[in-house]
């Protein structure tokens, strides 16, 4: 049998082109080697304030993403996290075999909570914990996670380990699977932050629904670093960043790339890779539309059923083992 992969994404903000050179791209080609899971979060995103009718919308239109993206629903397994009870429950038994001061110690929680941890939500400090149990619950042996997410990965592993040592043999220990190209898109105006769909300028992120007039503004107006040559080079971050965008999207090796520049100012370069973005959008956007209402509720219900089939086996087996069931 093929090894397993899990991933999502939460159905808020908009996703941008370093969500999917960093994550979508690597999704859709790990699904011709893992049997893949792909889930839309909608309970990692009530962690915080959600308007219901905007959530529900973003939902479906993630979906769409994923399955424009070139996700196929005949190789992958695409479904909605609410749709499958198994997640909320195994949620609940490794709440239980969990420790407050790991939770804690979470980063995002901290930076989420923003310090104010009277007025965080309590989901916003389970929000590892759910994740866990999205992983664990399809004996998972590869994660897609970005940097961000991998000390969740690594209470995901804790919590595994815990189970079986306390409960006998019960989870598979997931290993991440961190891309070393694209996972880590910077903004197109600090170069220091990674792109990002809550970043409130929204002028550093390239959205994958902008259009072709937008895309091309915001490229245009991209901060760059003093010198002319267009290169990799890590002390020069902001064309380091637009350049790697370039590389990803053709598929040039560094080398080529650099070759390809040679001798061009950034005008040229920043015109160029306008091009290449919207050449790369325009036939993505136009995917999203095949799959109308009733397409995608066919997709994602037998997603559903299939997730919930291998979710229902294992949280069984949690419940015999600890003498719940």
């Amino acid at each position: 049998m093929r090894k397993r992969i899990f991933s999502g994404a939460q159905p808020t903000g908009q996703l941008h082109i370093g969500n999917y050179l960093g994550a979508l791209k690597n999704w859709v080609a790990l699904q011709d080697e893992y049997e893949s899971f792909y889930c839309i979060v909608n309970l990692h995103a009530i962690t915080l304030p959600q308007d219901p009718a905007t959530l529900r919308q973003k939902t479906r239109d993630l979906a769409r993403i994923y399955l424009a993206a070139g996700i196929d629903p005949e190789k992958s397994t695409v479904f909605v996290q609410s749709d499958v009870a198994e997640h909320t429950e195994l949620t609940w038994v490794l709440a239980c075999v969990s420790r407050l001061g790991e939770l804690e110690r979470m980063t995002q929680f901290k930076d989420k909570g923003k310090g104010n941890r009277e007025r965080s939500s309590s989901g916003l400090l389970m929000y590892p914990v759910l994740m866990a149990a999205d992983i664990l619950l399809y004996q998972t042996d590869l994660v897609p996670v970005g940097q961000d997410q991998k000390q969740h990965l690594e209470l995901t592993r804790d919590l595994a380990e815990r189970f079986n040592r306390d409960f006998g043999e019960t989870f598979k220990i997931p290993e991440p699977f961190i891309p070393k190209a694209g996972a880590n898109i910077k903004s197109l105006q600090d170069p220091a932050k990674k792109m990002s769909k809550s970043d409130e300028n929204v002028a550093g992120s390239i959205f994958l629904l902008d259009d072709a007039d937008t895309v091309t503004k915001k490229i245009k107006r991209a901060v760059t670093d003093s010198g002319t040559d267009i290169e990799f080079d890590e002390t020069r971050p902001a064309i380091t960043n637009l350049l790697t965008i370039f590389q990803l999207l053709t598929g040039k090796s560094n080398d080529e790339c650099e070759q390809h520049f040679e001798g061009k100012g950034y005008g040229h370069f920043k015109t160029e890779l306008a091009e290449t973005v919207v050449e790369f959008l325009k036939p993505f956007q136009e995917r999203m539309k095949e799959y109308d209402d009733a397409a995608l509720d066919s997709i994602l219900k037998a997603g559903a059923e299939k997730a919930r089939s291998i979710a229902g086996e294992t949280l069984a087996d949690v419940y015999r083992k600890m003498g719940i069931a």
